[in-house]
Parts: structure tokens; C-alpha cells; sequence
């Protein structure tokens, strides 16, 4: 019989820091695509209309809103896999130790 390895048992002050990282890595992420996207349809939608192209709007109409939007529902989907993700291990490690 192959020894088992000797694993921790999950710990709850993990989470948070799983969710901040993955809230704030996927909110600049999602920024970042957005703000790529807006500056494309502002300069497509100027040169349509023949007029100068306002990059403000790109930054203050589509891409900071986006990005709010972005990471209020990665923070709730993270918090959410990663309780999830804990309670698993957490009975997983439990039925490890008893038997």
C-alpha cells in the first residue's frame, strides 16, 4: 500500500486573499479588453461621421463603467468557487483522516 501524503487541512483566511487576486487580476483584464474595444468603435463611429475622434468617451462612457460592472460580478462568482472550493476540501480532509 502506497503511504498517503500528508496534506493541510484548508484554512478559511485563504479565501479572501484568492478572491481579492482574482477580483482585482480579472477586473484590469476586463478594463483593459474594454477600453480596447471602445477605442476601436469611437474611432470607426468618427471616421463614420467625419469628425474628430473624443477619446473621453471611450475611458468615462464604456470602459470604467465596464470594468465596475466586470468586477462586481467576478467578485461575486470568486467568493462564491471558492466557498464552495473550501467545503469540499474542508469534508474531503475529513473523511481522509477517518480512514
Amino acid at each position: 500500500m502506497v503511504p498517503s501524503q500528508s496534506k493541510r487541512s484548508p484554512h478559511w483566511y485563504g479565501i479572501p486573499v484568492r478572491v481579492a487576486l482574482m477580483t482585482f487580476i480579472g477586473t484590469l483584464l476586463g478594463f483593459a479588453i474594454s477600453l480596447l474595444l471602445a477605442i476601436l468603435g469611437v474611432v470607426i463611429v468618427s471616421a463614420v461621421r467625419g469628425v474628430h475622434p473624443d477619446m473621453r468617451i471611450a475611458y468615462r462612457v464604456i470602459a470604467i463603467p465596464a470594468a465596475v460592472v466586470e468586477g462586481a460580478v467576478l467578485f461575486v462568482l470568486s467568493l462564491v468557487m471558492e466557498i464552495r472550493h473550501y467545503r469540499q476540501n474542508k469534508t474531503l480532509s475529513a473523511i481522509e483522516k477517518l480512514s
